[in-house]
């Protein structure tokens, strides 16, 4: 199996750069609008600077895995330092996809530090303006979000890479999109209606989780690689193995959530449960409590108000009822079937032992 810090590492380092060197463009045209714009473009950058990376990096190993470098280099574009451009554009996607997400279910903090919402809300609160401040920090937050949105087109589009190339890559982009805001409007629904049980929360996370964090990346490699059509076998395998690695890493998600370290995940623990995610934790834990046990993940579920000792009770709950040993089982299984259908693949053998190594690095019990 391959070497998941090696495997993330490469990607993760070029990334960043081509990160900082973009933003660094960008404060140049915000200095050229207006001062006041300062703070905006360094929150945008606070959430851009942590992450594993792992969509730009399924995202250069899908390009590799279909031998990208030579198709590019046939085409006359940038190569690798292209593809590092494209995979950087998804990173400004999901960061935006975070910050819109944040003001959704109202979260404090991100990545260890207040949200984008919460740091504009103090900003207001701090400096005394008009109005209300946390309807301010919540509207500044819309306003980022869309402008990382319209970052990632600009970055897709001078990537470099040829426009055969691009033009191959744009559906997959927007597809992709596509199929994460239908995952976050079903997870919407699954929060208000809490009847969908485990099979109406895997159907959220295979659309706003496995599909956009794996699946459509890989997809997307595999498109900028070329020529034509990308092969059928090879989008196949890249979906056997995307899919069910990406609802995996979901589940792992899941339980991290609950009883992750905060200094390790970068949120408070139990903010699902104060968020009423309809996870697929809480949906197992929900189908095989008594009706005691239902009636407490009920009243704990949602409630807002919820302290440690209400999340230490949910915490028992979801053990009590096996549906922490469930989901492990469940993480297990769909990892052994990602696997499979990786070694199945049509991919290069460097891609097959780095996207092995991948599936630990998004699976793995530490935060």
């Amino acid at each position: 199996m391959g070497e998941p810090a090696a495997a993330l590492d490469q990607v993760r380092d070029q990334v960043s750069c081509v990160l900082s060197e973009f933003l660094d463009r960008q404060r140049v045209v915000a200095a050229g609008i207006a001062g006041e714009l300062t703070p905006a473009i360094d929150a945008v950058a606070d959430v851009l600077a942590g992450g594993k990376r792992l969509r730009a990096a399924f995202c250069y190993w899908g390009w590799r895995g279909a031998s990208g470098e030579a198709q590019v280099a046939a085409e006359g574009g940038a190569g690798a330092a292209g593809v590092f451009a494209v995979a950087a554009a998804l990173e400004l996607l999901h960061a935006a996809a975070l910050v819109h997400d944040d003001v959704l279910d109202d979260s404090d903090t991100r990545r260890g530090g207040p949200t984008i919402h919460r740091s504009f809300a103090a900003r207001h609160a701090a400096s005394g303006w008009r109005g209300e401040a946390q309807p301010f920090g919540k509207k500044i937050a819309i306003v980022l979000g869309d402008l990382l949105l319209a970052w990632a087109d600009e970055l897709f589009g001078g990537s470099g890479l040829p426009a055969a190339a691009l033009g191959r890559g744009r559906p997959v982009l927007d597809l992709m999109r596509t199929e994460l805001m239908a995952g976050q409007y079903l997870d919407l629904l699954e929060q208000a209606a809490g009847t969908g049980g485990v099979a109406g929360a895997l159907r959220v996370l295979t659309y706003k989780t496995a599909k956009y964090t794996i699946e459509r990346p890989l997809h997307l490699g595999a498109a900028l690689a070329g020529p034509g059509d990308a092969d059928p076998a090879l989008l196949r395998g890249y979906s056997g193995y995307g899919i069910p690695l990406g609802v995996a890493f979901q589940l792992r998600d899941d339980i991290l959530g609950v009883f992750g370290d905060p200094a390790e995940t970068g949120k408070p623990a139990g903010d699902d449960v104060r968020e009423g995610k309809r996870t697929v934790l809480a949906a197992v834990a929900r189908e095989r409590a008594t009706a005691r046990q239902a009636a407490a993940l009920d009243r704990l579920l949602g409630d807002a108000s919820i302290g440690a000792a209400g999340i230490a009770e949910f915490r028992g709950l979801v053990v009590d009822t096996g549906a922490v040993e469930a989901c492990e089982v469940m993480i297990g299984r769909y990892v052994t079937e990602a696997l499979d259908a990786l070694a199945a693949a049509p991919v290069t053998a460097e891609a097959r032992a780095a996207l092995a190594g991948l599936a630990v690095a998004a699976t793995a019990r530490a935060g």
